[in-house]
């Protein structure tokens, strides 16, 4: 394959990833502030399902075509710009994944409440809240991914 075809799907992948989780994150944090149980019932369920349809597929997509295009290239691994990327994108990572295992959570006790007909247990607040909090570095430190991966600078 070459070097601009893994660069189309490096980028695509890199906006589906920064895309659905951005916009997933919007309307979870917007409907959890509306305490509209069905409703928060509804869109955690389909953020989770985003999360394994397209965010993790373009989580495993971005590395192995970075590396890909960085060989392709014949920039050095251990160039400033790569070792911050990798080290932000870990990073990312290190957040995304409890922010994973919160929203399942979260899904299913608000599905739960739904069907009960009643409020959301103090637990799923408690949870909201490290959602809300790891999502800030994972989201920064991807934006200067995508800043390194722009400028490359030396």
């Amino acid at each position: 394959m070459e070097y601009l075809t893994i660069k189309w799907l490096h980028i695509l992948s890199a906006t589906l990833m920064f895309g659905t989780g951005f916009g997933t994150a919007f309307y979870m944090f917007a409907t959890n502030r509306s305490g509209n149980v069905q409703a928060i019932a509804v869109v955690t369920r389909w953020v989770a399902r985003a999360d394994w349809w397209f965010t993790t597929p373009s989580v495993i997509i971005q590395p192995l075509s970075g590396f890909w295009m960085i060989h392709l290239a014949g920039y050095p691994l251990a160039s400033r710009w790569i070792m911050w990327s990798l080290a932000l994108y870990a990073l990312a990572g290190a957040c995304w994944l409890p922010v994973v295992w919160l929203q399942l959570k979260m899904r299913d006790m608000a599905a739960r409440a739904a069907a009960a007909g009643e409020a959301l247990p103090a637990r799923y607040w408690r949870y909201e809240k490290w959602w809300t909090a790891l999502g800030f570095p994972a989201f920064g430190g991807l934006l200067v991914v995508y800043w390194l991966m722009v400028n490359k600078p030396a």
